[in-house]
């Protein structure tokens, strides 16, 4: 009787339960979707944390019925969430406020003052970022405005070890989902040391920081409270895994030098795996990667293909309400707005900084080029073209600081359901891309973290080798590689460089965004 492996990916607006094979085979999928956050105060961006783990229950509940047999054979789970949205918990589990999620914008004050180490700080041009740290983590602005709350709180984990300690009963998570504000050390995959910067920045007690285990790992065991609710037979291990982005270049069959993952979802990354530790960007650490040992060095843009959603919402109603009628991916709709246009968008270029970033401060967003031929669908074009412009400087990035050569790419997230996206995305970032089996490669890498784990496969490599496969290749062409290479080279490089003083102009008149 084949095993069944159960992978939960809960995202900012949705989340999706998949039964998985041990061949990675996607057998069921369920899909409850949410509005991605409540927001009381301008800026503020909380969800009820009770949401994700209801969805949980529902979604799991609803794939028994659609795949009883399937599912009454599940080996073991695994759960991949969103990064860097933070809950706190009392010494029951229970949920002491809303979580605070990664798109919030509310500011604490700062809680460590350099002292005789400021000339260094400035001399290194690290002064604003460590500023901008502890103003942006949420631990500061909990205990800073709800101390009552802070002091009562027993665990402050991520959205990933909640819902493993609503399934085991253990306030328990994955080294690899440690992503965000918090007292980690990056390099050791290990929480921080009481001597360490990010305790001075991130001062989260220890008894209030989960236990970390290494991916593959046994979290714990599903409860009989939890099996009740979900219907997962009590006992199933559940196997630590990692973030969703993590999750997603392993799913995306991300591991081996010369190859790095495009992630086409709300925040755009690219990303590679890699045994040595390297900042992507200065002062950016790598993040931990769902295979011990390593790490995912990645270069985002903040809310980048949720720009997609942006057109949707503002230009794309004929083709959203198609897609309804037809229940297609809108993206694959929109692809007849990319076929109407030339590459190049008729000389419409796109900055894609839809707000200030580490290395970015003074960034907005601008599209430049207009002219009277122009039409909505030049604009989507040009948002396509210019997420690709952004996420090629990234992978600059990545090949300078790790010394990697990049040749081949993986895609995944939303927008990679359109053959026209990533067909564009070839001829950019002039390499072979390849698009897997499935879609849902976050799901796929966490079924193939706790394939290893509970030993269906040897290894990790053994695991890509059986699970992953390529569906589709997209090869560079090489007229289109000439116009993007001088658009991108010779006025996308410069745009930043200079619209920045007026950008700068632009806060001082209108006072948006704000200065920080």
């Amino acid at each position: 009787m084949k095993e069944s492996l159960l992978a939960i990916d809960c995202g900012t607006q949705s989340l999706r339960a998949h039964l998985f094979d041990a061949e990675g085979r996607l057998l069921a999928s369920e899909k409850r979707c949410y509005a991605p956050y409540e927001s009381p105060k301008p800026g503020w961006a909380e969800q009820d944390a009770m949401l994700f783990w209801d969805n949980l229950c529902k979604a799991c509940l609803s794939l028994k019925e659609k795949a009883p047999e399937e599912f009454l054979r599940i080996a073991g789970m695994g759960i991949t969430t969103q990064r860097a949205t933070m809950i706190c918990l009392d010494r029951m589990g229970n949920p002491l406020r809303p979580a605070i999620t990664w798109l919030d914008q509310r500011k604490a004050s700062p809680v460590w003052q350099a002292g005789l180490l400021s000339p260094f700080l400035h001399l290194a041009g690290a002064s604003r970022l460590v500023y901008k740290a502890q103003t942006d983590a949420k631990c500061n602005w909990i205990a800073q405005n709800q101390p009552g709350l802070w002091k009562k709180t027993a665990c402050y984990m991520q959205v990933s070890g909640f819902l493993n300690h609503r399934l085991t009963g253990n306030f328990s998570d994955s080294t690899a989902s440690q992503i965000g504000h918090l007292p980690f050390d990056y390099k050791k995959q290990a929480w921080s040391g009481p001597l360490s910067l990010s305790r001075r920045l991130f001062p989260v007690p220890e008894k209030k920081l989960p236990e970390l285990f290494p991916p593959g790992a046994v979290l714990g065991r599903v409860t009989a409270s939890a099996s009740r609710a979900t219907g997962i037979r009590e006992g199933v291990p559940v196997i630590a895994c990692g973030s969703d982005k993590g999750c997603e270049t392993l799913g995306a069959g991300v591991f081996q030098p010369g190859m790095a993952s495009l992630s086409f979802g709300t925040t755009a990354t690219v990303q590679t795996t890699t045994k040595d530790y390297f900042e992507p960007l200065r002062f950016m650490p790598a993040y931990p990667a769902p295979i011990p040992g390593y790490y995912n060095a990645e270069v985002e843009i903040f809310r980048g293909y949720w720009m997609i959603t942006w057109f949707k919402n503002e230009f794309g109603h004929p083709e959203t309400q198609e897609a309804l009628a037809c229940q297609l991916p809108v993206e694959m709709l929109l692809d007849r707005l990319l076929a109407e246009t030339p590459p190049g968008a008729m000389g419409l270029v796109l900055q894609p900084f839809w707000s200030p970033g580490l290395h970015h401060p003074d960034a907005k967003g601008s599209l430049i080029g207009f002219g009277d031929v122009h039409t909505r669908a030049h604009v989507y074009r040009a948002v396509i073209e210019g997420l690709a412009y952004g996420l090629l400087d990234g992978l600059h990035s990545i090949e300078k600081r790790g010394k990697i050569p990049i040749h081949t790419l993986a895609v995944s997230g939303g927008a990679s359901q359109s053959d026209a996206v990533c067909q564009i995305s070839a001829d950019i970032f002039n390499r072979p891309m390849v698009r897997g089996e499935t879609c849902e490669t976050s799901g796929l890498g966490a079924a193939l973290v706790t394939a290893v784990g509970l030993g269906l496969h040897p290894d990790v490599t053994t695991a890509l080798s059986r699970m992953v496969r390529v569906q589709q290749r997209f090869v560079p062409d090489a007229d289109n590689v000439r116009l993007y290479h001088r658009l991108y080279t010779e006025v996308y490089q410069r745009m930043y460089k200079a619209l920045a003083p007026l950008y700068r102009k632009i806060r001082d008149i209108t006072g948006y965004p704000e200065s920080r």
